[in-house]
């Protein structure tokens, strides 16, 4: 369950998680405005001593990583995150503002939130609305910073004069001119994000927000693509702020209990537009994320791996259709060392894909699960575990006699095994593909045949498919509901398609589809396949029917 904070509270970030690496998210809307959301990483004095540390859209990541822009992504305008041990000594605070793109002030924003989640769960909300503000154009909306240890404040503060005056309340410099436009330089590689392996259909997905206009650049950032820097201009007059930390330390109060599971963003070209909504989901959320997880702006290819040049894994992109908050897409790292001597060499771009959250997608067909994350067991298919590191616990999962009896008339039973603990256990099996899904209330029917692993605070149950022309007389498929994580296998890279009133699928090569869909069997099924002379082969097939925004996922292979 998340803190809800107000503005003034603050508290120590070991009070509200253990973990390091935070995911910030920001969500702010208001019809007909867009927002420029940036980070501002500030020293001692808390001025912006090295511009290198205001984390924006033009610059989207600092220099040694610690702090990263994702993108929108699960419900959020804009995410970042933030390893707060790879934070130099010298950056003391960092700031997260929101100013208004164009004409337009804080009093038209609606209800909104900065949040942070840490190990796929959100451990601290701060809401606000436009009814705190009146002619600001921007907004100071809340701090993390190191006093003793690292603390979190709800900031709330604004500002008349938009960017500039942030700029100038952090020391920074206002650019008041641009020079005449410059030949473009050379193109730069591009930092590699693997192809997602299933995402929704474009259908309901709601339109990409308007490319961010040119906005004012603190002294010494880099252009915008085409244009040379503008010459220096004389020292703006600084307009400091008081401190908001003077004060002591303010433990905002315990959310009412509920709360839901989160998780992990993923790299994409900016400008930063939305992302295709995990399927298996309506309307973007307001609550926790993940997963997963937006996607991440261009940076230089540079050698792999964890805390080295080369993009770090995000937050969320876990590819299919459900992603985890703060997560980055699976697949070998592009841009691995081509040269070099050695074993650590040789293996460097096959090293393992840590980034704090609960679920990770390591490859294709692998994924790790981190048993002290989300405080619940994991129910996992038996035989599934390739390794597990600390002290995990694994158990037989029965169905019970009736669950038993049932699975074997219908074709759906799971043998599961369940996994409790303190450690990461890597799952997979027969080399399948493999896609978690984040569920956050709604619903998803999946074949058992296709269910790797879930969290155990799922609810499932057998669904029957109606049906007449074969035996019993209906097909069946299992519906997972809840708030949680599944994890789906499939053979090879699968693909969604919208559901229309003409669409039939073959049922031994339909993985999954949204619960809300209507399915029937085609009434071309007969007793069995090749049942008379000249039988095609495709005589049993699943019928879907839906309003807009359903959606069935069909893999390249018959069961």
């Amino acid at each position: 369950m998340p803190r809800e904070f107000q503005r003034g509270h603050k508290a120590k970030i070991s009070d509200l998680t253990a973990g390091t690496d935070l995911y910030v998210g920001v969500q702010i809307t208001a019809p007909g405005l867009t927002f420029d959301i940036s980070c501002f990483g500030l020293d001692a004095d808390e001025r912006l001593s090295d511009d290198r540390y205001f984390v924006f859209f033009n610059q989207p990541k600092s220099p040694e990583e610690s702090i990263q822009l994702l993108g929108p992504q699960a419900g959020d305008t804009e995410s970042f995150r933030v390893t707060l041990d790879r934070i130099p000594s010298q950056i003391h605070k960092l700031s997260f503002t929101a100013t208004v793109d164009g004409a337009g002030q804080m009093s038209q924003i609606g209800p909104g939130y900065l949040r942070i989640v840490a190990g796929g769960e959100e451990v601290a909300r701060y809401a606000f609305s436009g009814a705190e503000f009146t002619t600001e154009r921007a907004v100071m909306l809340g701090d993390i910073y190191l006093k003793d240890v690292w603390r979190f404040a709800a900031v709330g503060q604004g500002f008349d004069g938009g960017l500039d005056a942030l700029l100038k309340n952090f020391g920074g410099e206002v650019a008041e001119e641009e020079a005449p436009a410059a030949p473009p330089a050379p193109a730069q590689p591009q930092a590699g994000g693997a192809t997602p392996g299933f995402a929704p259909p474009a259908f309901g997905a709601p339109p990409a927000p308007a490319p961010h206009q040119p906005q004012p650049a603190a002294q010494g950032f880099a252009p915008p693509p085409g244009a040379t820097p503008p010459p220096a201009p004389a020292p703006a007059p600084s307009v400091h702020a008081p401190s908001v930390h003077a004060a002591p330390t303010i433990v905002g109060p315990l959310a009412p209990p509920g709360g839901g599971h989160v998780p992990p963003p993923a790299p994409a070209p900016a400008p930063y537009g939305q992302p295709q909504q995990p399927y298996g989901h309506g309307p973007a959320p307001t609550a926790p994320m993940p997963p997963g997880y937006g996607h991440q702006p261009p940076a230089p290819q540079a050698p792999p791996g964890y805390g080295q040049p080369a993009p770090p894994p995000g937050y969320g992109q876990q590819p299919p259709f459900g992603q985890v908050p703060g997560q980055q897409a699976y697949g070998v790292p592009q841009g691995a060392p081509q040269g070099g001597a050695g074993v650590a060499s040789a293996l460097q771009q096959f090293k393992e894909t840590p980034t704090g959250q609960r679920w990770t997608q390591q490859n294709k067909k692998l994924i790790r699960v981190d048993l002290g994350m989300g405080g619940q067991p994991v129910l996992a298919r038996q035989g599934s575990m390739v390794l597990y590191q600390g002290k995990v616990d694994f158990s037989y999962k029965g169905a019970g006699f009736a669950g038993r009896i049932v699975g074997n008339a219908t074709g759906q039973e799971m043998q599961l095994m369940r996994c409790t603990g303190q450690g990461q256990v890597f799952l997979a099996e027969n080399s399948t593909h493999v896609h978690p899904i984040e569920l956050q209330g709604d619903a998803i029917c999946v074949s058992a045949e296709n269910v790797l692993a879930f969290d155990e605070s799922l609810q499932y149950e057998v669904r029957r498919i109606e049906g007449h022309g074969i035996p019993g007389g209906a097909l069946f498929t299992m519906q997972f509901q809840g708030t949680g994580t599944i994890v789906v296998k499939t053979h090879g890279t699968p693909v969604v398609l919208p559901v229309t009133p003409t669409t039939f699928a073959d049922c031994n090569a339909v993985v999954a589809w949204s619960a809300a869909a209507q399915v029937v069997v085609s009434s071309q099924v007969r007793m069995r396949r090749n049942a008379y002379p000249g039988d095609t082969g495709e005589s049993v097939n699943l019928q879907f029917r839906g309003a807009p925004g359903n959606f069935i996922v069909v893999q390249p292979y018959e069961v």
